[in-house]
């Protein structure tokens, strides 16, 4: 499936940003089936050629795919179902009735866990010799961190977390435990491994589908890991962890104009030398599995990989971090030694340096412009369309802004002032067409805006609150939302900006 793709990021093009969960469906959240294939066919029918999601890893803390239990691992509830029925593994299932509008992670999650279990029985009692066949590649490919994730979950049901708490021969991946496990769980294992595969041919599927409509994917890749993570247990030495397996420093970003305190993500480290020491292998094996998955892989953070701010553990707040440096472009360097061309997107937002923008530029990553920071600080601001240059990804906003009929709403009167004179006294009738038709028409090669946006919907479709624990990543849409115009108003303007479909 690693097939050629055009350029993605020389050409002038457009996407739409939205998260496979947050698909309509039957089964209380969006996976990979037949909704995600209207919905490239909508994509293509609006002349986009590019769908950004967020991670396509399993779900953490808070519903967030930023914190998630593997770096690789596929999220379980984006597993078709009624694809699973069809093979014949799955009894038919019954609408539960969830709600369209909003994935209730609680019902869904321990519905679909279940579905997949019962799937995981019927495909050992009817599997051709041809599924078992692919099973078995799909494991001994994948082996290098499939074994470790299967291994982690087993451990995870049976003992909770987080990992440091389990019994010290489980901690510290003694040998002996491990083999005992892969002896009395050998069933639960194969349910892991099976959970993975499905995943794994379904999202293959829908590549494959988009690239035929002409649509292309766009990943995401978060810079850190959670430490209750297989990655972590199972490579504690390229982290910095005391001799219990506790972070010594976590991740974060420093007080700025938001935030007095900052923000302590809590991740943590890299202990970078040693990732170096060993050419970067985890990392290689993490890229070279997105770009299996997906076209460009979005890097969020950045400029954590030119410096990133260290947080004592024992500190609750970011206060108290400083500035430590990071690998450079020497990592770069050995990524596209080992893995050709990299097709990334740099997530430069925050407090960027001169420094990142030079590590950025010497790797030739696009970076971002977010139209909702553009209207402050004058005709200068980087954000403004005037300001853009050509190696840019134009948005209105990301997953972590409000929608931007929300942002117009609650934008500041002085913003306001701002974006009228710059856009004129229309931007109050449709501020989300007002905003997207600047980012459309300005330089940047790429553009991309969230589906929200295109829908014109207001605040209570946001996707994400930073810094809030409740409420978040639930969102979704259904098709008595979207009607015929949305489609045809991006066609046409997709088209008259000269972003539409190359041939």
């Amino acid at each position: 499936m690693n097939t050629p793709h055009p350029p993605l990021l020389t050409r002038r093009s457009s996407g739409v940003l939205l998260h496979i969960t947050s698909l309509p469906g039957p089964h209380g959240s969006g996976d990979l089936g037949a909704c995600a294939r209207h919905f490239v066919d909508w994509l293509a029918a609006a002349g986009q050629t590019l769908w950004q999601i967020l991670p396509h890893t399993p779900a953490g803390p808070g519903n967030s795919p930023y914190q998630s239990v593997s770096a690789f691992a596929g999220n379980p509830l984006m597993v078709d179902l009624d694809d699973l029925v069809q093979r014949g593994w799955l009894p038919w299932m019954p609408r539960q009735g969830f709600d369209h509008h909003h994935c209730d992670f609680e019902r869904v999650t321990p519905y679909r866990m279940q579905a997949l279990r019962e799937a995981w029985r019927g495909f050992q009692e009817k599997a051709q010799e041809g599924d078992w066949q692919a099973f078995h590649a799909f494991c001994d490919t994948h082996r290098h961190w499939l074994h470790d994730h299967a291994v982690f979950m087993v451990l995870d049901q049976r003992l909770g977390g987080p990992w440091t708490t389990w019994p010290q021969p489980f901690a510290q991946r003694d040998p002996d435990a491990l083999a005992a496990v892969q002896q009395e769980s050998a069933d639960e294992l194969g349910f892991w491994r099976f959970v993975q595969w499905c995943f794994w041919m379904q999202w293959q599927a829908l590549r494959v589908y988009g690239r035929q409509q002409g649509v292309h994917l766009v990943g995401d890749a978060p810079i850190f890991v959670s430490h209750h993570s297989a990655d972590v247990w199972a490579r504690p030495q390229e982290f910095l962890l005391d001799g219990h397996g506790q972070p010594t420093e976590v991740a974060g970003v420093p007080p700025d104009y938001f935030s007095a305190t900052g923000q302590r993500w809590g991740n943590p480290l890299y202990n970078w030398s040693a990732m170096a020491h060993n050419r970067y292998q985890w990392w290689t094996d993490r890229m070279a599995h997105l770009f299996k998955l997906v076209d460009v892989v979005r890097l969020d953070h950045f400029r954590g990989f030119e410096s990133y701010w260290a947080i004592p553990a024992s500190e609750p707040t970011a206060v108290a971090g400083r500035w430590q440096p990071g690998p450079g472009k020497a990592f770069f360097d050995t990524l596209r030694d080992r893995l050709g061309e990299l097709p990334i997107i740099a997530e430069d937002l925050g407090i960027i340096t001169p420094q990142v923008t030079a590590l950025r530029e010497a790797c030739g990553f696009p970076g971002m412009r977010i139209l909702h920071f553009a209207f402050g600080g004058g005709p200068d601001n980087p954000y403004l369309p005037h300001n853009h240059v050509p190696d840019t990804i134009a948005y209105t906003g990301t997953h972590d802004n409000d929608t931007t009929r929300g942002w117009w709403q609650h934008a500041r009167p002085s913003e306001r002032t701002s974006v009228h004179a710059y856009l004129g006294p229309l931007v109050d009738a449709e501020p989300h067409w007002s905003l997207m038709r600047a980012a459309s028409s300005s330089v940047a090669r790429t553009a991309v805006f969230p589906f929200q946006d295109v829908l014109g919907l207001d605040a209570t479709h946001r996707m994400n609150t930073p810094g809030v624990a409740e409420g978040c990543w639930e969102w979704r849409f259904d098709w008595q939302q979207v009607g015929h115009l949305p489609a045809e108003r991006l066609r046409d303007m997709t088209q008259a900006h000269g972003r539409g479909p190359h041939t």
